[in-house]
């Protein structure tokens, strides 16, 4: 059977790659912050996959028991449709909806997307082996990127989905512009799935973020590491340390890294020196976490309309299908 080559997005991985605007930005403001893209190089990406196994680490499993208990009733829902995913990584999770959807259909198309070239090629391979009359196609880039290359004008109906709660990772604002973009993107009749996590005690979020055997402080750190590779940069990694913390007040994990003594760093490409004082902190990532009844109310905001909502058991983690209206 032929395995389908990966579709690279080259004009816009280009600019993902050497544009770094955002770092210059990130990096000059106080306090300082750096976008969580910067995570995800093919070891940050593996990291990530190893944070999902762990015992702290409840939302994948849980949002995977969610999908093991009602990817049928989903597929039944939208029917057969392109399935394009937003931020896939190794598409896991996703075997069970593909499995679900091979159920009522004997082909069907899938396009994962995702920042991480290696393990997005490696997947769309697994796949294609695993779902031999499927179509599976790999789109490299941001979600941002994707959005913009996925055409409108196309035949068959789409169910988009994003899962594993990565919309958390956005600001207020920020996720109403994502929403707005897929809307967009999406045309009347169509589908979009998304995963949240839901508001839980401070000590359940914080375990699940400061896991007892450190890969969560190690994917934190290799962002700099990545840094260094991308802009020929010169951070030293043993001068910060990991931390995250729950923010009760705007229901969000907040990711730092912690600056232990005064120094200065140069990333070289970007042209950039930056000075860092001991105890000062960057921020890499905010993890918000939701309520199903506000959330509900800013999809509809976009023109998404709920058709149902999953939950598992404890109602720690949410699946919303919604519909462009």
């Amino acid at each position: 059977m032929l395995i389908k080559p990966l579709t690279i997005l080259d004009d816009h991985y280009q600019d993902l790659n050497n544009d770094g605007a955002d770092v210059i930005q990130g990096l000059t403001q106080i306090p300082k912050s750096l976008p969580a893209k910067y995570f995800y190089d093919d070891y940050g990406s593996e990291l990530f996959e190893k944070i999902c196994d762990l015992p702290e680490y409840y939302p994948t499993r849980t949002e995977a028991w969610i999908l093991n208990q009602y990817a049928d009733e989903i597929a039944e829902i939208t029917g057969c449709c392109e399935l394009i995913e937003l931020g896939s990584g190794s598409s896991t999770k996703t075997r069970l909806l593909l499995d679900a959807y091979q159920k009522i259909a004997n082909s069907c198309r899938y396009l994962p997307i995702d920042v991480s070239g290696g393990i997005l090629k490696n997947s769309v391979l697994q796949l294609q082996q695993k779902y031999p009359d499927f179509s599976i196609h790999g789109l490299l880039g941001t979600y941002e990127q994707a959005l913009v290359h996925l055409e409108s004008n196309y035949l068959q109906s789409r169910m988009l989905f994003f899962l594993g709660s990565s919309i958390g990772n956005f600001s207020s604002q920020e996720s109403d512009d994502f929403l707005s973009q897929v809307a967009q993107t999406l045309n009347p009749g169509d589908y979009f799935l998304l995963g949240m996590d839901l508001q839980k005690p401070k000590e359940i979020l914080e375990a699940a973020y400061n896991d007892s055997q450190g890969v969560t402080a190690a994917f934190n750190l290799n962002m700099l590491s990545h840094l260094n590779w991308r802009f020929q940069g010169n951070f030293d990694i043993n001068l910060f340390t990991h931390q995250a913390l729950y923010n009760q007040a705007d229901t969000q994990i907040e990711m730092y890294l912690h600056c232990q003594e005064s120094h200065s760093v140069s990333l070289d490409i970007l042209n950039l020196t930056v000075s860092f004082q001991a105890g000062e902190s960057i921020l890499t990532e905010i993890s918000r976490k939701f309520d199903l009844t506000n959330m509900q109310k800013q999809l509809e905001r976009q023109g998404l309309k709920t058709v149902k909502i999953w939950t598992d058991e404890k109602q720690w983690f949410g699946l919303i299908l919604c519909q462009v209206e």
